[in-house]
């Protein structure tokens, strides 16, 4: 009996100094009142959208409902016009495509992290963000095809990402080219990513990015922020698909997440919001009041504020997970691409002119 305790207290120390880390709610921010003003009319297609989207996903089981949720996300792209063209590449162990808007710069360079919760999403899912970031910047933009889970671990993608930087100094969409202007952003995981690579890149002493944007980034897998459960209820998108979390205790949501990555929920590889945001370029950060990641952003700017790292975070009201995919039918999302021109100019990096913003 005595050794069955010690084993139980030493799971659960192992549990909460290894897979969990320190406690960070002293970057929690106040309670955001609930929102005075309603969202625009394109709000409410995207909500008709998604439940039109969800019963599918609850009826699929196993791997059907995986092939289900990635064939929804690589949808999004189906039916739409885009200026730009897109250019697949398989080079150097390099999987992706360029996204080349008319008049695109090779030497301001743009890679993009896609979203999906690290098993599902592409680039081809994310070209009306990709298209969008190309017109507005004028430079040739990369989204790069990282490997997903399950069928790879989590550790693939995040070199891949590391690769794909490598790359992409050294290379423009026309072949080797000297770089003027180099930028990273992605969404959801691909925040993640994203707010891994530029302090990887800070810590190997690489050509740091000018500036970075997370729109609704996971920056936190330890899932220890308040929102994640407080927003379940508000949260459209991510509430439906992630109500479940709300009945498990949270150290077997730690125990799940290290065994389906292998790598502590607590690493900043993949919480990057508990590694050393000293040092880090500019860094935008774009996120819903009303979604279950809303403190990933806060806790990340927090912290990085303190470390005196440069980060602008802003907040919308009722907004969906990554309500930029949604342009340019949402009017809220035209909103926020007008504040990542906003930003990078602030950042010193030429807007294109023509921009349609």
């Amino acid at each position: 009996m005595v050794w069955f305790v010690l084993v139980i207290v030493g799971l659960v120390l192992f549990s909460v100094l290894y897979l969990r880390g320190a406690d960070l709610s002293q970057f929690d921010g106040p309670p955001i009142p609930s929102p005075a003003t309603p969202p625009s009319a394109g709000h409410r297609q995207v909500l008709e959208r998604f439940r039109e989207m969800l019963p599918g996903m609850k009826s699929a089981r196993g791997r059907g409902r995986l092939q289900y949720l990635r064939s929804m996300m690589d949808g999004l792209s189906d039916g739409r016009d885009f200026v730009s063209r897109f250019v697949p590449v398989e080079l150097d162990g390099v999987r992706g495509e360029w996204v080349l808007a008319p008049g695109y710069d090779p030497q301001r360079r743009f890679l993009y992290i896609h979203g999906g919760a690290w098993i599902a999403g592409s680039p081809r899912s994310h070209r009306t963000i990709t298209d969008r970031l190309a017109r507005l910047t004028g430079a040739s933009v990369f989204a790069v095809d990282y490997r997903l889970l399950p069928e790879n671990r989590r550790r693939a993608g995040i070199e891949d990402c590391r690769a794909a930087w490598r790359w992409l100094l050294d290379n423009g969409p026309d072949g080797p080219a000297p770089l003027d202007y180099a930028m990273i952003a992605g969404d959801s995981a691909g925040g993640s990513l994203t707010l891994g690579l530029i302090a990887w890149i800070r810590d190997v002493g690489l050509r740091q990015a000018d500036a970075a944007i997370g729109f609704s980034p996971s920056t936190d897998v330890t899932m220890s922020s308040l929102s994640m459960r407080s927003n379940i209820a508000t949260d459209p998108l991510l509430g439906p698909m992630f109500s479940w979390m709300a009945k498990v205790p949270s150290l077997l949501l730690l125990w799940m997440t290290w065994f389906s990555s292998r790598i502590a929920p607590s690493h900043p590889d993949v919480s990057p919001l508990r590694g050393n945001l000293a040092g880090l370029p500019p860094v935008l950060l774009q996120v819903s009041e009303q979604e279950m990641l809303l403190d990933d952003s806060r806790r990340y700017a927090a912290r990085a504020e303190q470390a005196g790292s440069p980060v602008v975070l802003q907040t919308w009201p009722h907004m969906v997970h990554v309500w930029q995919i949604f342009t340019p039918e949402l009017e809220e999302a035209e909103e926020a691409f007008a504040n990542v021109a906003e930003f990078l100019s602030s950042a010193g990096i030429p807007v294109a002119e023509g921009g349609d913003l």
